[in-house]
């Protein structure tokens, strides 16, 4: 069923219950990609090498699986939502267990250690895709108009940025117990609100009420669909030219602007604030000018913004702050609306209340491409144009900057002109990527 309230609205508590699982799921990703790493290889003593080809092993398994669990989905829905919430519930075992078994492993030596660190990272990744799908396609499945999709998607990235916070304050502050107890507390509550959420339509029936008959889940489908293959290619584009920063920020901040590791949080902190604070904005814009075109905007600022730090060298990191500050705010668009814009599509396509899970499960497997593309292209071009971490010759630091600050814009920019090209203009008004 579709949210009470007026077309394009959401009432609060509906809004919370449905996105609070957003938050525990977001918690996960920091400490497995920046804090595993660093917790096996120096107290227990697994070497790089052995380390870097469980955790490749690890990740192509995670993004590869995506699409068979969409498809899983699509089949717990078509039995019913009870069903759906049951098999999450068992993910949320899993992946709790599996988060406290990675990081307090009770096998000894290498070898050992490094087959247990695999398995659990397969199981908790297989319990993290599960989940995030049927939670994803939840609410694509609650249906309605832009604004109210727009909305639902905000809250669920509402919650997901307190939980990114949180993944990076509470390992220093508290330690890593405390951080995978307020884990394990977020992921039972994040379920119990989940369950109390609105549920979606039965199958067959969409968001307008019009019948379409049940069909078999396909794993294809959504390849199938011109709509979806134009907006997932503007998704990829964006998506690296985000995830290109992200790999090498660190780098920036200890090499370009010498700042001190105590800075690190403030910079992740306006981010986050600032993507926090803009979304509600984005969703008046988006009442005004549509899901597309506001997701053009926020490209467009993005860049305007982000160019300043091909600029900023030693001792600019107040400048640096503004600008992931800025940087946040255009990211409100990204967190808020391309999801939204793909449930429009599924609507478009009759594709609502039987395929959603194949949809996002393909989805989320290009999200995890573009991190492994960010890395693989931007890594080995900085040791190509001759960056080495930790030092500082004038010459690394400007191929640095370049990378870290005008390649991105370059991508953005291309990314916006696909936007452009491939939906906003293709669809004026945007047939494909609105309610019909």
């Amino acid at each position: 069923m579709t949210p009470a309230g007026t077309p394009g609205t959401l009432p609060a508590r509906q809004g919370l219950t449905y996105g609070l699982l957003g938050l525990p799921l977001a918690f996960v990703a920091l400490p497995l990609y920046v804090l595993l790493p660093n917790h096996y290889a120096p107290p227990y003593g697994m070497p790089l090498a052995t380390l870097g080809a469980v955790l490749l092993a690890a990740r192509l398994f995670d993004a590869a699986t995506d699409p068979l669990l969409g498809r899983l989905s699509d089949r717990l829905f078509g039995r019913s939502t009870r069903t759906v919430l049951g098999a999450g519930a068992g993910s949320a075992v899993v992946l709790a267990l599996g988060m406290w078994a990675l990081f307090f492993p009770p096998v000894q030596g290498e070898q050992a250690l490094a087959w247990w660190a695999l398995l659990c990272l397969l199981a908790t990744y297989l319990a993290y895709s599960q989940l995030s799908i049927a939670h994803q396609s939840w609410g694509a499945r609650l249906g309605g108009d832009e604004a109210l999709r727009s909305r639902i998607v905000a809250w669920r990235e509402g919650a997901a940025l307190v939980g990114v916070v949180l993944a990076s304050l509470l390992p220093s502050l508290l330690g890593l117990p405390a951080m995978l107890g307020v884990f394990a507390a977020t992921l039972v509550l994040g379920w119990w609100a989940w369950a109390c959420a609105p549920r979606p339509a039965a199958q067959g029936a969409d968001m307008h009420g019009v019948y379409h008959p049940a069909q078999h889940a396909s794993l294809w489908r959504p390849w199938g669909r011109p709509a979806f293959r134009r907006l997932l290619a503007v998704f990829m584009l964006n998506g690296i030219a985000s995830a290109i920063p992200a790999t090498l920020v660190l780098f920036f901040v200890q090499d370009r602007l010498q700042a001190p590791s105590t800075q690190e949080p403030l910079f992740l902190g306006a981010y986050c604030v600032g993507a926090a604070l803009s979304v509600p904005l984005w969703l008046r814009a988006v009442s005004r000018f549509g899901l597309a075109r506001t997701w053009l905007m926020g490209m467009l600022l993005a860049v305007a913004v982000f160019a300043w730090t091909s600029l900023l060298g030693s001792g600019d990191a107040l400048a640096f702050a503004v600008v992931c500050a800025l940087s946040g705010v255009a990211l409100g668009t990204d967190l808020a609306l391309p999801s939204a814009l793909l449930a429009g599509v599924i609507a478009y396509e009759g594709d609502s209340g039987q395929h959603e899970g194949a949809y996002f499960g393909w989805w989320n497997f290009a999200t995890k491409l573009n991190l492994a593309l960010a890395a693989g292209l931007a890594l080995p071009l900085l040791a190509l144009l001759g960056y080495t971490p930790g030092t500082r010759s004038e010459a690394g630091l400007q191929t640095l900057s370049l990378a870290y600050a005008v390649l991105p814009c370059l991508l953005k920019l291309a990314a916006a002109a696909a936007l452009y090209l491939l939906v906003v203009r293709r669809s004026p008004g945007s047939a494909a990527f609105q309610a019909p």
